[in-house]
Parts: structure tokens; sequence; C-alpha cells
């Protein structure tokens, strides 16, 4: 069965191949590579904000001049933009291809003894508090919407509360990296933003089924099976990948070798989880914990260990880079995104009381377990910093860009953009300036 799915991806990629030519892909990437290398300058040089934010804000920037000048001054440049744009699947690009390697990027610098510290709280914070945060922000969506003239049935606010509740661990990498916040508070927000991602992941499938399928069972077993599989199943899978590669690596000492090895890692792994129908952005989390400790410790010399980092990391900062530049032109596929700001910045304020709420509730609770030897060393500075860097980014995008189409699509597009650059924007520009006056009065 593995074979038989896997020959498919092999015959899909095929087709892919012959519908779009070499060059057409190399004209595309060489445009975004381009665009995203003068944007870092332009923010190096003049704008001087953390690289991916500050190549995002430039780059809706240009969005803007496009629309308002673009068709009087060079209508054919605009038109040629506008299809090369549209021609991206954002949602494919990012959650089938991009977050993998992020994901395992970021996770193979995280410490595993920092993690093994704050075990308890970081999966309770990356589970429940993800989907009591998606419940509490469809209740107050679905109460406050009509306030403004909006109706939306209560499936479609859960389904934006479980697309908008995880805190994107792309962004939240990205930005704490620049940030300057401090080392065991930045463990503690990357800890929950790279498990909860694929939590969000699964219950978002869940829910789309519900909203759009009349004949899905929507019974607690098959709900929680599903759940179940696609959860554990990703976990399994990272695990036995990221021992595996530890295993091989042992008997090499070759940084090329290594570097491919871990290349296969995240492109194979993709295809065994989708073949298979578990989590792959769990699976790339945990193989890359495990390569990143394990099997530095045990299988690489000094110099594989620098060259291994320094490719991934070189891996992260450009894909980082192209996709902020992606958040920042998806600006021109919204051409109604003012009617909706009013929505959206009540919205904004939704999600940040969801996420206050989602954080505190939970932190709380652990006074009930300390009997057991259970207990939260987040403190109240901790809270703090863990709520406003709470960051939502391109996942979030992504998983709207794939509702299928229909009256509710654009609203809640339009919705969850306002959201994303407030947090990737506002939050993201603060929260080393937050994180810094908290540890001050502590």
């Amino acid at each position: 069965m593995l074979i038989e799915d896997l020959s498919f991806y092999l015959r899909k990629g095929k087709d892919i191949f012959v519908k779009i030519t070499f060059m057409e892909l190399y004209y595309t990437f060489s445009v975004l590579i381009v665009l995203a290398s003068f944007f870092a300058y332009l923010n190096l040089r003049f704008l001087k904000l953390p690289g991916t934010i500050g190549i995002m804000i430039i780059a809706m920037l240009v969005s803007v001049g496009i629309r308002l000048l673009g068709d009087s001054y060079f209508p054919a440049t605009t038109k040629h933009f506008f299809a090369l744009i549209k021609e991206f699947d954002f949602n494919e690009i990012l959650m089938g291809a991009m977050l993998n390697f992020l994901l395992f990027a970021g996770a193979l610098h995280v410490n595993m003894a920092d993690l093994k510290e704050q075990k308890v709280p970081i999966m309770i914070y990356s589970t429940v508090s993800v989907v009591l945060s998606a419940l509490i922000i469809s209740m107050l969506l679905f109460y406050i919407a009509p306030f403004f003239g909006i109706r939306i049935p209560y499936l479609f606010c859960l389904v934006f509360g479980t697309l908008i509740s995880p805190t994107d661990p792309i962004v939240v990498l990205g930005v704490l990296k620049q940030a300057k916040v401090p080392k065991r508070i930045e463990t503690k927000i990357v800890g929950e933003s790279l498990f909860n991602d694929g939590v969000a992941v699964v219950m978002f499938a869940v829910v789309m089924e519900m909203a759009t399928n009349p004949t899905f069972d929507m019974s607690f077993g098959s709900i929680a099976w599903l759940f179940a599989k696609e959860g554990i199943g990703g976990l399994l899978l990272g695990a036995v990948l990221g021992f595996t590669a530890s295993k091989v690596l042992k008997k090499i000492d070759d940084y090329k070798v290594s570097v491919l090895i871990t290349l296969s890692i995240v492109m194979g792994g993709f295809l065994i989880a989708k073949s298979l129908h578990v989590s792959s952005p769990l699976a790339m989390v945990v193989a890359g914990l495990i390569i990143g400790n394990y099997g530095k410790k045990v299988a690489m010399s000094e110099v594989t260990k620098d060259y291994l980092e320094k490719f991934w990391e070189l891996i992260d900062e450009i894909l980082n880079a192209i996709l902020f530049l992606f958040i920042g032109f998806e600006l021109l596929l919204l051409p109604n995104l003012d009617k909706q700001l009013v929505i959206g910045l009540v919205t904004i304020l939704i999600v940040l009381f969801a996420r206050i709420s989602s954080i505190v509730l939970p932190w709380k609770f652990f006074d009930i377990f300390k009997f057991f030897g259970i207990k939260s060393a987040y403190n109240k500075g901790s809270l703090t910093v863990l709520v406003w860097g709470g960051i939502r980014g391109g996942v979030s995008i992504a998983l709207v860009l794939s509702l299928p189409d229909g009256e509710y699509k654009n609203l809640l597009l339009e919705i969850t953009y306002i959201v994303v650059l407030f947090s990737i924007v506002v939050q993201g520009l603060t929260v080393g300036k937050v994180a810094n006056k908290v540890l001050e009065k502590e």
C-alpha cells in the first residue's frame, strides 16, 4: 500500500512537471529570489526592521503601489505580475513543501533538555490551549459579527477559530531570533509553537469535514480516531525518521552526505507522511529534534555539525524571506479588504482575548496538580510574553486559502489577513520590548 501511494506521488510529480516546464519554474523562482534579495537589501539599508518583517512590509507597500498606479503607468508589467502571484497555490507551496523544511530547520536548533524541563506545560499549551482558543473565538465571532451586519454560520466560525488559533512556528522562530528575547522565555514560546501547528492542522481538517461534508461521521469515536491517527502517527513517524537517520549518520563522517541525508528525511518523510495520512508537520518537528540533539551528539564530528547547522540556517533564512514576500504580495489578491476593516479590527480583539484566556486558564489549573509534582515554571512575566508572542502567520493564511470556494471564503480570508498583519507587524515588532520590560520588573 505504501509503495503504491509513493508511486502515485511520483506520477503526480511527473504530471506537474509536464504541465509546468523547467524554464517556467526557473523564471518564477528567479523573480521571487531577486525580489526577496532586493527587499532584504532595502530593509537592511533603510528600514532596519527585523529581516522577514521588513521584507513583508516592503512587499505590501509595493502591492499598494501596483494597485494605485500599476494600470495607469505600466499595465503590461502589472498584468504579468498579477498572473505570477495568482498562479501560485500558496496553501500547497507552504503546507506541502516549505513548512516541512522550516519546521525541521527550526527544531534542529532547539535544545531538547530545555523542552524537557517544560514538557507538561508545553504539551498542554500546544493542545488544550489551541482547542480552547478555537472554541472561544468561534463563539465570540458568531455572536458579535451580527452587530456589524455580518452573519456567519457557527461551523464556519469554528473553522476560522481553528485556523487562527495556532501560533505560527515559522513566524515565531523568525521573529524571536531577531527580537533578542531571553533564551529561557524563547524556549517556552518556541516549544508551544512547534507542536501546536500539527495539532491545529488536524483539528482544522476535522472541522472542515464537519462544515463541508454532510455525510461526515461526527461521532466522538470517529473524531478521536482521526486525531490519534494524524497526531500520534506523525509523532511516531518522526521518531522513526530521526533515529534511523542518526544511526545511518553514525556510520559515516562526511558533511556533504550528512546534508543529503537530512534533506532526504524532510522530502522523503513528507511523501511517507502523506501516503500514511499522518501529520507531516509533527513528523518533521520530532525528526528535527532527534537529529539536532541525539544525532549531533552520537553521530557527527564538529565539522559536520558546523556545516549541517549553517546549511539549514541558510535554508531557513531563504525560505522565510520567500514566505514573508508571499504574505506581503497576498494583498494583491484581496481587493475588498477595506470593507472588512471594522470586523477585522474587532476580530483582532477577539483573538487576543482568546489567546489570554487559553494561556491563563490552563496555568491556573496547574495548581490542582501540584500534589502530583506537576507544576509550571511560567510566572506572570513569562505568561505575558507567551501571550504577546503568540504570533499568527502564513499557516493561517494557507489554511483559509484551502477552503472551498463559497460565500464565506473571501470574508474569512480578509479577516484572517487583517489579524495576521496585526500579529506580525505589531506583536512581532514589540515582543522583544515587552519581554525586556517584563524582565526588568522581575
